[in-house]
């Protein structure tokens, strides 16, 4: 299955669902006050605006690989993860100051635009990220809600609900790590695959084939397969949006290349390169490392220091093999549905030549 062809198929499926329910939420809101409708406005415009909408599409091939045969209940579900996505992404935004993301405002940035344009007090940033920060928290409600109001049977909804409780308890370590190495500007290779596992791959991977498979009926050897599947998968993952945030372009990962260097993301990148690096290399890439106003020609420099180190060759190695144990591990995944068996095996293909 040409699995990059199917996320776009995908995705016009799912598309309407959302936009469906966020008319619901904003005349609701519109009720409370006219900031609460406002404010999903932004949350709405904010999550259509991009994105695969590979962790919906992974929910509803979970859910059709242990056998769930009620397509339109479980696509309609399948949103709930995206707002999960949309709520981690809002506070991550805030964490990482970023001012745009797929085109868009991020949600503070929009709201320290609107206390500039109101005149709300002196500290528009801090209005706008405290705005943002609830807005992210509606957006996890609304998550909940969504499979709470399911028509799933009532064991599997509960189950589903304790299970997207236990995706965030563990994803937040998971961006603790990740703000904790940037402040200490070091870490090992150890710590960032264990922070990649928690923070990405639990959540875009294990996290929504779980929810499927539970919402499904699926026993507890089937999630174990699915997780011997989807954490090494979400490593590469991981692994590979390092390499494109230095190596992308703008219009297709969503985000301004070269933020990660500027935020001082400790990545596989980052550490092999000072391990194998000369005195010269290693200068560079400290040099340019949490500037704020990089350059596009530092840019290339740190990312030819990034080659000639061979830190990037290691890196799509690495990718390589955790995409290896993922396909070994979804040979012994006994689906009960032909279609989620080539969509999880495309997936995994994909990412060995991933460019978004």
């Amino acid at each position: 299955m040409d699995a990059k062809k199917a996320l776009v198929e995908f995705k016009g499926k799912i598309d309407p669902y959302l936009e469906k329910y966020f008319q619901k939420k904003i005349q609701e809101a519109g009720k409370i006050d006219v900031i609460a409708e406002e404010t999903l406005h932004l949350i709405r415009d904010y999550t259509m605006a991009g994105g695969k909408r590979i962790r919906p599409a992974f929910l509803y091939f979970g859910y059709l690989a242990a056998g769930g045969k009620d397509k339109r209940r479980a696509m309609g579900i399948s949103i709930a993860v995206e707002l999960l996505h949309s709520f981690l992404l809002i506070h991550d935004d805030i964490i990482d100051r970023d001012p745009s993301r797929h085109g868009v405002e991020t949600i503070h940035e929009r709201f320290k635009n609107i206390g500039k344009k109101y005149d709300l007090g002196k500290d528009h940033m801090h209005f706008g990220n405290s705005m943002a920060m609830m807005a992210g928290d509606m957006t996890a409600a609304m998550a909940c809600e969504i499979i709470f109001n399911s028509k799933f049977p009532a064991g599997n909804i509960i189950k589903a609900l304790d299970k997207l409780q236990k995706i965030v308890f563990i994803t937040v370590p998971g961006e603790m790590m990740d703000v904790m190495m940037q402040y200490a500007g070091e870490a090992t290779e150890e710590a960032v695959l264990k922070m990649h596992e928690c923070k990405t791959a639990r959540y875009t991977f294990e996290g929504p084939l779980h929810l499927g498979g539970i919402l499904a009926g699926g026993d507890a050897k089937l999630l174990k397969h699915f997780s011997d599947y989807a954490l090494p998968l979400g490593k590469a993952f991981q692994l590979q949006d390092d390499i494109l945030g230095i190596f992308g372009e703008e219009k297709k990962i969503g985000k301004p290349v070269g933020s990660d260097i500027v935020e001082g993301k400790q990545t596989v990148l980052v550490i092999k390169a000072l391990e194998l690096g000369n005195a010269k290399q290693k200068a560079v890439i400290k040099k340019y490392l949490k500037k704020t106003d990089l350059k596009r020609e530092e840019l290339e420099d740190f990312r030819q220091v990034i080659i000639e180190t061979g830190s990037l060759e290691y890196s799509q190695k690495l990718a390589a093999k955790f995409i290896r144990e993922a396909l070994i591990a979804l040979g012994k995944i006994k689906f009960k549905n032909n279609e989620s068996r080539e969509f999880l095996s495309g997936i995994a293909e994909y990412m060995l030549d991933r460019e978004m």
